[in-house]
């Protein structure tokens, strides 16, 4: 009988001890939970979103749990980042920010440029520039930045003449020669590639071009490398310095990314870094 109370007791204790070990066990893995930093970026889809599924590894390891939320627009990643919804957006130039930072009242800034994705002009019906009949329409994106960049673009080919060159939110207002008389219509950023049946060419930002299967090499023109708008990474003002969004900046502008770039969009995305 002893020896049977023995047996028990011994084999009680065990399953205490293998209780406390996988309990231990439990609580380890939810404390390491606990640890990381979850850090919610909005991007496009196209090649933002990419690029970030691409660093999501490696932030991993440093114990930073990173969580895309895609948009299709422009604006709205910044007015979620202002309000605390988002940690960092990807998806936009210097110029860009600036406008919608002066239009809303935002207090956003930019704490890395990692690639440009060259602004190009793109037809379904046209060969070349020499086909551009005359009163073509030519659509240009309808934001403030991007239209002035688009029309730079039609300066720098010969198309218009601005009144001031340098004028990145110059608008068709400001076209002070036009020997085609060019027909410029407005249209929202992402709606653009769709227009293509209906104007003669359409002006389109890189990444709803690569999103529509648009090459670089087949735009009558495109941005030169030269160009001012690097597409940046934002976070608050006040969060410029935060210890999670370095690591993410350090790994965006990491060889690795530089080297995926090249890779995967062939050219069609310039690293700046």
């Amino acid at each position: 009988m002893k020896k049977l109370l023995a047996l028990v007791f011994v084999a009680g204790l065990a399953f205490v001890g293998c209780g406390d070990g996988k309990n231990k066990e439990a609580d380890s893995k939810k404390a390491q939970e606990q640890e990381k930093v979850v850090l919610r970026v909005g991007a496009t889809p196209v090649p933002h979103a990419e690029i970030l599924e691409f660093v999501k590894p490696d932030l991993a390891e440093q114990g930073i749990d990173l969580r895309i939320v895609s948009f299709t627009d422009y604006v709205l990643p910044n007015l979620a980042l202002n309000d605390g919804m988002l940690d960092a957006n990807f998806h936009q130039h210097k110029p860009f920010l600036d406008s919608v930072k002066a239009d809303k009242g935002l207090k956003l800034e930019s704490i890395a440029a990692i690639h440009i994705e060259p602004l190009g002009l793109y037809s379904r019906k046209l060969k070349s520039l020499d086909e551009l009949p005359q009163g073509a329409s030519i659509a240009i994106p309808n934001d403030p930045s991007n239209g002035g960049r688009a029309l730079l673009l039609l300066e720098a080919k010969g198309l218009i003449k601005l009144k001031d060159s340098n004028n990145l939110t110059a608008t068709e207002f400001d076209i002070v020669e036009n020997k085609k008389d060019i027909k410029i219509k407005s249209v929202e950023a992402p709606l653009l590639p769709r227009t293509l049946e209906d104007v003669d060419a359409a002006v389109i930002n890189g990444n709803y071009a690569l999103q529509a299967g648009l090459k670089s090499g087949d735009a009558l023109a495109l941005e030169g490398k030269e160009s001012p708008y690097a597409n940046i990474l934002v976070v608050q003002e006040s969060r410029v310095n935060d210890e999670a969004l370095q690591k993410l900046k350090d790994a965006l502008q990491s060889q690795k990314v530089k080297d995926f770039m090249m890779e995967k969009y062939q050219g069609e995305i310039v690293p700046v870094f």
